[in-house]
């Protein structure tokens, strides 16, 4: 049999004791973190991702870099997706793939001890392809863990900023409102002006009440986006009602320069809608 080959088999046939190594290697003395879990599922769960680990790993003997790389991939995927790690910060899942590293070197010695064909240097070899190939797997866990996070971060970016701008509709289906609250500056302005009329399109709303009882007007640019949030209604055939102004919010845009002109304007939300 081939060397590589006969390695291959070797390590197979000693992933049980691998993951039953890594497994008695924990520092279970944390009082929390998945690695310390005393949950017999959650522990099942860890052992057979380091059994499939061992299945995908030891591969390396037998398959070119690229089909390596192929065969590794749906798995890394599989476990940067898997909530079980969730709470387990990247720097902690890295030092487990470490301990794994470091128990495929104690394994290698133990083949070249009882094989007499595996020189020095030849095992000096495979320690070099061992370490490669953990470093290319530990580099794409750390891509696929950033390009998860990002991608969570857009989700959430995409919900927070729709909750910016909510446009609820009220009991007559063409009548709708905007309520503003909190501080609002250049950015959050412009979410708001872009998230209001394509919400607004999409319900059909002929009448919309934007309350500003709870939001401040910052800056002349805010002033500006909440004008041209107004132009923008009028040109595709919505009336816009302001109400909710407090003196703060009319002393703050007077001296801004920003007058409300051409536009409705009542003292309070439940006076626009009962007058309605």
């Amino acid at each position: 049999m081939d060397k590589n080959e006969d390695l291959y088999a070797f390590f197979v046939d000693s992933i049980p004791e691998l993951t039953e190594a890594w497994y008695h290697s924990l520092n279970k003395n944390k009082k929390t973190g998945v690695y310390s879990s005393q949950d017999d599922q959650i522990i099942q769960r860890l052992k057979q991702h380091n059994y499939e680990f061992h299945l995908h790993f030891c591969e390396l003997f037998i398959l070119s870099e690229q089909e390596f790389k192929d065969n590794f991939s749906p798995w890394i995927k599989k476990i940067v997706q898997d909530v079980t790690y969730y709470d387990a910060p990247l720097h902690l899942i890295m030092s487990e793939f470490m301990k794994n590293r470091e128990l495929y070197f104690i394994f290698l010695d133990t083949y070249s001890s009882q094989h007499e064909d595996i020189t020095p240097s030849l095992e000096m070899a495979y320690q070099q392809l061992i370490t490669k190939m953990f470093d290319i797997v530990i580099c794409t866990i750390a891509e696929e863990s950033h390009e998860a996070t990002q991608l969570s971060l857009r989700t959430q970016r995409k919900t927070i900023d729709e909750l910016s701008a909510p446009v609820i509709s009220l009991k007559e289906c063409d009548i709708a409102l905007l309520p503003l609250v909190g501080t609002i500056d250049e950015k959050r302005a412009q979410i708001i002006l872009e998230s209001t009329l394509e919400c607004c399109t999409r319900m059909q709303v002929k009448k919309l009440y934007i309350d500003l009882s709870g939001t401040i007007i910052v800056s002349r640019v805010v002033g500006h986006h909440l004008s041209q949030l107004i132009g923008a209604l009028k040109m595709i055939g919505i009336e816009p009602i302001l109400c909710g102004i407090r003196v703060e919010i009319a002393r703050n845009a007077t001296q801004l320069g920003f007058v409300f002109e051409g536009i409705k304007i009542k003292s309070s939300l439940s006076q626009a809608i009962t007058i309605h």
